[in-house]
């Protein structure tokens, strides 16, 4: 069975370079850089009060990734995801999760499935800080499952095995590389 997974375990301590708190920097797959308004994330009831630049507050005022901060509260997984870093996070969007098989997400949500859906979400997650601009064609990510993530980048596009990086943003714990596919661990 597939398993789907985003977010961290690994958050180390040594904080990224902020974000300037009046905008936030948005880096396409082809290096361009664009400035995307600062948007004030009011953190949900259920969360910790969060940094608005850290990459727990990228993904809650992003409407596009309302499944994967479903699955980070289903998992556990806040706080350790808003810890200073730094990460780069591979963030599925909520189509990217869509195209699993049905059943799939809703599965890994359930209490007992816990365990899998950790190993997914820590799938999608590394220390230290990637960008683009330094990815090679070939290179391999040890993600923080333990298992490794394989990187291509053809024509300037950047893929992580076959999820294409569609948007980056970078946040004051780390980036969060937005990708149009779920990373699935590979099977032990």
């Amino acid at each position: 069975m597939h398993k789907p997974i985003i977010v961290v375990s690994l958050l180390l301590a040594a904080s990224c370079q902020q974000a300037n708190p009046q905008s936030e920097t948005t880096t396409t797959a082809q290096g361009s850089a664009a400035a995307a308004p600062a948007k004030s994330v009011t953190p949900q009831s259920n969360l910790p009060p969060l940094d608005p630049k850290n990459i727990v507050s990228i993904a809650v005022g992003s409407k596009d990734h309302t499944t994967l901060v479903t699955a980070l509260k289903a998992a556990d997984y806040v706080p350790s995801v808003a810890n200073p870093g730094p990460l780069t996070v591979f963030a599925p969007t909520n189509a990217a999760f869509e195209k699993l098989p049905a059943g799939t997400v809703d599965g890994l949500l359930k209490p007992e499935k816990k365990d899998d859906l950790r190993e997914v979400l820590k799938y999608h997650v590394t220390t230290s800080v990637y960008e683009t601009k330094d990815m090679k064609d070939g290179d391999t990510l040890s993600m923080a499952n333990g298992a490794k993530a394989t990187l291509h980048v053809k024509d300037g596009k950047v893929t992580i095995n076959e999820a294409n990086v569609v948007a980056s943003i970078r946040a004051s714990n780390g980036i969060v590389h937005v990708v149009d596919g779920v990373l699935l661990p590979p099977k032990k």
